[in-house]
């Protein structure tokens, strides 16, 4: 139904796989093409599958949440996120903590990644592989530190048929070293009417040849109606505010123009903005769709280290039925951030995953609540506290 409330509620949790090294929670393999659809889940818990490379390269553990190989399935609609491939028992190193396509020609639509980590391409590693990416978010990935990181997309060479991604929203990832953004370890690859900001360390791109045209890109990027400026994301939902630079900048052509509103065919259809020419990022463009009913990542505020852990007052408060959540953390390990009602209940769990030090905040959307008073809990290491909110309906 493409009801992201059902997307959130049908989870496929690779926690617990039969064999450690069998630890994707989907593989896709070599034959599928695009009647093989992954669509609707949340993909959460993998710890990927020990792999030999293709190419000859040895022995990686790759694709914590989706493993392709020799194949073109679609996969859309999807919530892919905290799946930790950082295991090294028997192998040279780790991949794709999100999703890992090898030799073919997947088309991933309209996915969520985020909260991702391995040692290269914690979000995506495209290798030897063509690939149609449009509308996904690619968030809140990291940790990568290997291969020149890539903790958002990592890319390595040529294949048959092109690499090609387009507007999609690729933000606040970040690696240990190297580039937080995208690394193209080889071969070329086309964006188009992407935002990719607030990606550290380093460039927003590096890395192999790109070929870069109406995308916002932090730190600018040479190439037809690129720009670098803050594309004023309404929340960490990454919709894009009414004034957001990035509204109607992508390329002109018609063939990307945003869905029109059914009301006003002249302007574009929500969460697009502004008339039909083409906005930046994952909600322009033809694929453009509600993805998320809720927060779908963390933003990092700052990725300098606080001087000791906090956890602040929600803003607004009362509320419904959003509130932003600020938190502060001094060291690198497991976050969990979680609701209880009045009666000590927990209720919601809005983070459970490792960061890296820094102030980050939280949009928590109260959809099935009740008015009423409920706290909200942190925990960090040896760290815990929790402070109250009120949801007035």
């Amino acid at each position: 139904t493409n009801d992201p409330a059902t997307i959130s509620a049908t989870i496929i949790n690779g926690s617990s796989p039969v064999s450690p090294d069998s630890g994707s929670c989907v593989i896709i393999g070599s034959g599928s093409d695009s009647t093989t659809v992954l669509q609707g889940f949340t993909i959460t818990g993998g710890t990927g599958t020990k792999w030999i490379d293709e190419h000859g390269a040895g022995l990686y553990r790759e694709g914590g949440g989706i493993l392709t190989a020799l194949s073109a399935p679609i996969i859309q609609y999807n919530i892919i996120y905290n799946n930790i491939v950082t295991n090294i028992t028997g192998v040279i190193s780790t991949g794709g903590g999100g999703i890992r396509s090898g030799d073919g020609y997947p088309r991933i639509y309209n996915n969520v990644i985020y909260g991702n980590t391995a040692r290269y391409g914690a979000g995506v590693v495209l290798n030897y592989t063509g690939c149609e990416m449009k509308n996904n978010i690619v968030c809140a990935n990291y940790g990568s530190y290997q291969y020149g990181s890539g903790a958002g997309i990592w890319i390595n060479n040529t294949f048959s048929r092109p690499k090609t991604l387009e507007n999609n929203t690729i933000v606040n990832n970040s690696a240990t070293s190297g580039t937080g953004g995208v690394y193209i370890f080889s071969g070329t690859t086309t964006f188009r009417n992407n935002i990719i900001w607030g990606n550290t360390p380093g460039a927003q791109i590096a890395g192999g040849s790109a070929i870069v045209t109406y995308c916002d890109v932090q730190g600018g990027f040479t190439g037809a109606g690129n720009i670098n400026s803050d594309p004023l994301f309404t929340d960490s939902s990454f919709v894009l505010t009414a004034n957001s630079p990035c509204v109607d900048k992508g390329d002109s052509s018609t063939v990307y123009n945003d869905p029109p509103d059914p009301n006003n065919p002249s302007l574009a259809k929500y969460p697009a903005r502004g008339t039909l020419r083409n906005d930046m990022g994952a909600y322009g463009g033809p694929f453009s769709k509600i993805l998320t009913s809720s927060v779908i990542g963390i933003h990092q505020i700052s990725n300098e280290i606080p001087r000791g852990f906090e956890l602040k007052q929600n803003y607004p408060n009362p509320f419904n039925p959003n509130t932003q959540i600020e938190f502060h953390v001094t060291q690198f390990g497991l976050v969990q951030l979680k609701i209880f009602d009045i009666l000590g209940r927990e209720i919601n769990v809005i983070i459970n995953e490792q960061l890296q030090p820094g102030s980050y905040e939280v949009n928590f959307n109260s959809a099935g609540l009740s008015s009423g008073v409920y706290f909200y809990k942190l925990k960090a290491g040896d760290f815990s506290t929790a402070k109250k909110m009120v949801i007035s309906k």
